[in-house]
């Protein structure tokens, strides 16, 4: 037993003594234009998805996130810091977001994989080795507002997202790209809204 255990301890050393070589001798590129080493992928992918999950169990969904006044707010927040790496219906992600690796992803389709919390934690705190920026600095209602507006994302088309922008800024949101300059009759917030996906 005892030299089952100092044989297992040898190869865990050698393992972490020949990865620590590799990545101290600069083998392990580290370029945005070269993808990781499967196995460095599905690590940090797994790291990624576990520490979500755990740091976001204790996150409580306020009430009210259907609130048509909250997603334009969380639209606000979107287009002015998200749309450049995400994308959005119409709006392609520019170059920031097209120059980073791990990509970021089509948020219409990836906001469905998480929980409201967890895309609340996503929002706040960032995450490492991706580009995701921690927005902590926003303050926590406006974070919501955001994942209210991202709830909504993957039932809108090119139209909606466009109305809805318009509705934002006729409701004292900033001018975003995509979202034209005149409505002689802007719409209501709720009337622009698709029916709330399921969950």
């Amino acid at each position: 037993m005892r030299a089952a255990f100092a044989s297992l301890l040898i190869a865990v050393l050698v393992v972490v003594l020949g990865a620590g070589a590799v990545f101290y001798a600069g083998v392990y590129d580290v370029a945005a234009t070269t993808p990781h080493w499967p196995v460095a992928r599905t690590i940090l992918e797994m790291a990624r998805q576990r520490s979500i999950k755990a740091h976001a169990a204790g996150i409580a969904v306020p009430p009210g996130l259907d609130d048509p006044s909250k997603v334009l707010i969380g639209l606000d927040h979107y287009a002015a810091h998200c749309a450049v790496c995400h994308g959005a219906p119409g709006v392609p992600k520019g170059d920031i977001g097209r120059g980073l690796y791990p990509p970021p992803p089509d948020l219409t389709k990836a906001a469905s994989l998480y929980s409201l919390a967890e895309l609340f934690w996503i929002l706040k705190h960032g995450i490492k080795m991706t580009g995701m920026p921690a927005w902590s600095d926003h303050g926590d209602e406006e974070l919501w507002a955001t994942v209210a507006f991202l709830e909504k994302l993957p039932g809108l088309s090119e139209q909606d997202y466009a109305r809805l922008l318009v509705a934002s800024m006729a409701h004292g949101g900033h001018h975003h790209p995509g979202g034209g300059d005149h409505d002689p009759a802007p719409p209501t917030p709720s009337s622009l809204l698709p029916a709330r996906p399921g969950r």
